[in-house]
C-alpha cells in the first residue's frame, strides 16, 4: 500500500474507532465512576502493553523519556479523567463534536511552542472553530442557555492535551517506532491506575450492579481498540504525515459520534449542527 493510500485508511479507521468511543463511555458510566472508567480505561491497556514493555524499553535512550512522560500523561492520562467526568453531564454527541476541537489546538500550540509557520486564513480557522466551541458549551443539548461549562471545558482541557501529545511526538520522537511510543507511553500509566482503581467501589459494583458486565466490556473494548489500537494507528500516521494532519481525524469523529449518539436515543439539536459546522468549518480555514 502507497504511503498516500496508508494514511488515508489510518485516518478512517482512526475515526470509526474513536468516533464511537464516547458511546462506549457513556455505556461504561452506568456501573462505574468516572475515576474508574479512566482508571481500569488505562489499567486494561497498560496491561495489554506490559509484555513488549522491556523489549521496547531498551530501544529508547534516556533524553526521549521527557518527551514519552508528556505524551503519557497528555496522550493518554490526563483526557482519560477529562472526558469521563464531562460525560456525566454532557451527552456522547456534544463531547465527540467539541473533541473537533483537537486540531485547532494542534495548530495554536505549533505556532506558540513549535516554530510552525501559519498564514492568516489559520488564524480565521481557529476563530470559527472556538466560535462553534462556545455554542456548544453555552448552550449545550437544547435551544436555551445552559450551566454544563465545567463538564464541557473537560472535553476542552482534553483536546489541548491531544494536540501537545501530537506536536511532542512529530518534534521530539518522529525517530521513534509507533508502536515502541505506546507500549512505553502507555504502559508507564498501568501501576498507578490499578493503584487508584482498586481504592475505588470498583469491585463492589462488579459484584452489586446488575450493568456492572456490559459496563466492563464497554470500558474494555474502549481500552483495547480506542487506547491500545488507536494509539499505534496515531503514533505512525503522525509519523508518516505531521501533527496537523493526524488531528484531522477530529473532522470525521463527530459524523460518527452524532451517528451513534442518534442510533442511541440521544437528541440532536439546531445548536450542535452549528457548532458543529462552525468547528469542522475551521479545523478546514485552518489547514489551508
Amino acid at each position: 500500500m502507497s504511503t498516500n493510500a496508508l494514511r488515508w485508511f489510518i485516518l478512517v479507521l482512526l475515526a470509526l474507532v474513536w468516533g464511537s468511543s464516547f458511546i462506549l463511555i457513556k455505556k461504561a458510566l452506568i456501573a462505574f465512576q468516572p475515576i474508574e472508567v479512566a482508571t481500569l480505561r488505562i489499567g486494561i491497556a497498560a496491561l495489554a502493553f506490559s509484555p513488549f514493555f522491556l523489549t521496547q524499553r531498551i530501544k529508547v535512550e534516556r533524553k526521549d523519556w521527557r518527551a514519552l512522560l508528556v505524551v503519557s500523561l497528555c496522550g493518554s492520562g490526563i483526557p482519560a479523567f477529562c472526558y469521563a467526568l464531562a460525560q456525566t453531564e454532557i451527552s456522547s454527541i456534544t463531547t465527540g463534536i467539541l473533541n473537533s476541537l483537537t486540531p485547532l489546538f494542534t495548530l495554536l500550540i505549533g505556532l506558540l511552542f513549535f516554530q510552525i509557520r501559519s498564514h492568516w486564513m489559520k488564524y480565521f480557522g481557529v476563530l470559527f472553530g472556538l466560535l462553534g466551541a462556545v455554542l456548544l458549551i453555552y448552550y449545550g443539548e437544547s435551544d436555551t442557555l445552559q450551566t454544563d461549562v465545567l463538564f464541557a471545558s473537560f472535553i476542552i482541557v482534553g483536546t489541548i492535551c491531544y494536540a501537545l501529545s501530537g506536536n511532542v511526538v512529530k518534534m521530539y520522537l518522529n525517530h521513534r517506532n509507533s508502536f515502541t511510543i505506546s507500549v512505553l507511553s502507555i504502559t508507564v500509566l498501568g501501576p498507578p491506575a490499578l493503584v487508584v482503581l482498586f481504592q475505588t467501589e470498583f469491585l463492589h459494583a462488579m459484584a452489586t450492579h446488575p450493568q456492572a458486565w456490559h459496563s466492563f466490556l464497554a470500558v474494555s473494548i474502549l481500552s483495547l481498540a480506542g487506547t491500545v489500537a488507536a494509539s499505534i494507528l496515531y503514533f505512525k500516521l503522525v509519523q508518516i504525515t505531521n501533527a496537523l494532519f493526524a488531528a484531522s481525524v477530529s473532522y470525521l469523529i463527530p459524523m460518527v459520534a452524532v451517528v451513534l449518539g442518534i442510533l442511541d436515543g440521544e437528541p440532536l439539536v439546531l445548536v450542535q449542527i452549528l457548532g458543529m459546522l462552525l468547528i469542522v468549518c475551521g479545523v478546514y480555514l485552518s489547514r489551508q
